[in-house]
């Protein structure tokens, strides 16, 4: 209930357009018209959705044209799935876009500050700024990690064909500070409700405001992402001899990434449904997404029993880097598939 408060979170989500690579804010426009609804003189409206560069701008307006007397901050989120209740309390900087009036940016840092007084006072690092950099700050953090994902599973492809190990080559160049060795497992690619929607909204924005040349490079970040998938269904295919028809496929994870049963956009459920769509007898399990799974996957087997999922397995493939599949005994695991 808005009404008696006096800092107004908004925090739904911005999801793909169906048809289109722009992100849909009619989440973040209803919430804003409810909080009108009982907002007064000197509250502060705060949004943390990802959205669009400008959207921060247009919805200050309304608030302006509504005389409810409030004001409108932008403090992007940065929580990590499956880790969100300690990047709230704990987060590795904060960032507050404030109005450009010198007064009203003045009170919106102050009752921000009210709020993360403990996380300030552990001296998290704080960036005041206006509302296009707040918004920038989030999907440009979203799109160079895409970028680097992609960056190391484009490596992997070189290094398929000329026979480099791509998990030294990332520890290697992960050594360079200017690099860093986070975000550098090649794989099958990023999922979720986060990166994939949001450098294709940052892509779309981008061309609506006239610099889509500068943002080009996304659109082959995504591209890669997507191919990692179909190389790990050939390579499936490969290990089965061309012949996945009747064959067990045990398929280790389903979530798109540990620690979470979050299944949207999920490399992992995506390879699962293609083996099955090539006749494959997949048999799948994850510590948390099954009953997702199974909701939105009917086709496929699933089983929460380790043992009975690699039982007579004719391949096994890992797809989500739980620690329960990473660190399998293999002799074990070798005596059942």
């Amino acid at each position: 209930d808005a009404a008696g408060a006096t800092v107004h979170f908004i925090a739904v989500g911005t999801p793909q357009l169906k048809g289109s690579y722009s992100a849909d804010l009619s989440y973040v426009d209803a919430a804003v018209e409810g909080i009108l609804e009982h907002a007064a003189s000197g509250d502060l409206i705060v949004g943390k959705s990802t959205v669009p560069v400008g959207t921060a701008e247009r919805l200050a307006g309304l608030i302006a044209d509504s005389g409810t007397g409030a004001t409108l901050a932008w403090n992007p989120e940065f929580l990590r799935e499956g880790f969100a209740v300690k990047d709230t309390i704990s987060p590795d900087r904060l960032v507050y876009g404030v109005p450009a009036d010198p007064d009203a940016a003045a009170t919106a840092e102050r009752m921000l500050s009210e709020v993360y007084a403990t996380a300030l006072a552990a001296d998290t690092p704080l960036i005041v700024t206006d509302y296009a950099t707040a918004e920038l700050v989030k999907v440009s953090a979203n799109a160079f990690l895409a970028t680097k994902i992609s960056f190391i599973n484009a490596m992997a492809e070189i290094a398929e064909v000329t026979g480099a190990d791509v998990t030294q080559l990332a520890d290697a160049i992960g050594f360079d500070a200017r690099i860093g060795r986070k975000f550098l497992g090649a794989g099958v690619g990023f999922g979720g409700g986060c990166l994939p929607k949001d450098i294709r909204a940052f892509t779309a924005r981008a061309e609506e405001i006239g610099r889509g040349e500068s943002v080009a490079f996304l659109k082959e970040v995504d591209a890669i992402n997507l191919r990692r998938r179909h190389r790990v269904v050939e390579l499936a295919v490969d290990a089965l001899g061309g012949e996945p028809l009747g064959k067990k496929v045990a398929v280790l994870g389903l979530a798109f990434k540990p620690f979470s049963d979050d299944i949207r956009d999920s490399p992992a459920i995506d390879v699962a449904v293609r083996l099955r769509g090539l006749g494959a007898d997949v048999v799948a399990i994850d510590p948390e997404a099954i009953e997702n799974s199974k909701r939105l996957h009917p086709q496929l087997e699933f089983s929460d029993d380790l043992s009975a999922v690699l039982e007579g397995a004719d391949l096994v493939v890992l797809v989500t880097e739980w620690n329960e599949y990473r660190h399998m005994d293999p002799v074990w695991a070798g005596d059942l598939v």
